[in-house]
């Protein structure tokens, strides 16, 4: 997936007129002591399939437009994986957004941290990450259309 990373700040898309703002949960994250077995426990008790990925997606409609899916994300990590960092918490949520250039712009003004710059996945969509003001890590993501 890295090779297919772009990094954008200032592009402008169909979404720079939507409000900039949270639609959903786009993913939950967690640390585990043995994701491999975590996964295998929560394959075989609660049938939840593991992509390619090493996550499990749930797709479900969106209630206002029911021909757009929603996808939220579920995977465990390893504890002391660096994904989370700098938070100390043994979680992640993504959070689903839209217009994320403008919502990045209001938590700059806000005083919000910023951790990276948006970064585009091709046919996935935009991510930056944030901390929020007790120190959680947050991913916000923008699908692609």
């Amino acid at each position: 997936m890295t090779d297919q990373k772009k990094q954008t700040d200032n592009s402008t898309s169909s979404t720079d007129t939507l409000e900039p703002r949270v639609t959903g949960i786009g993913g939950i994250f967690f640390y585990s002591d043995n994701p491999k077995e975590t996964k295998e426990w929560y394959t075989k008790n609660l049938g939840i399939e593991i992509n390619d990925w090493g996550s499990s997606s749930f797709e479900s409609r969106n209630i206002n437009e029911p021909d757009k899916i929603n996808s939220l994300q579920w995977k465990p990590f390893k504890n002391g994986d660096e994904s989370f960092s700098p938070s100390k918490k043994h979680f992640m949520i993504n959070y689903q957004v839209q217009n994320i250039e403008g919502l990045v712009s209001n938590l700059k003004e806000s005083g919000v941290t910023i951790l990276d710059s948006i970064t585009a996945y091709d046919g996935i969509g935009k991510f930056v990450h944030i901390m929020d003001e007790e120190d959680n890590k947050i991913e916000l993501w923008e699908p692609e259309d």
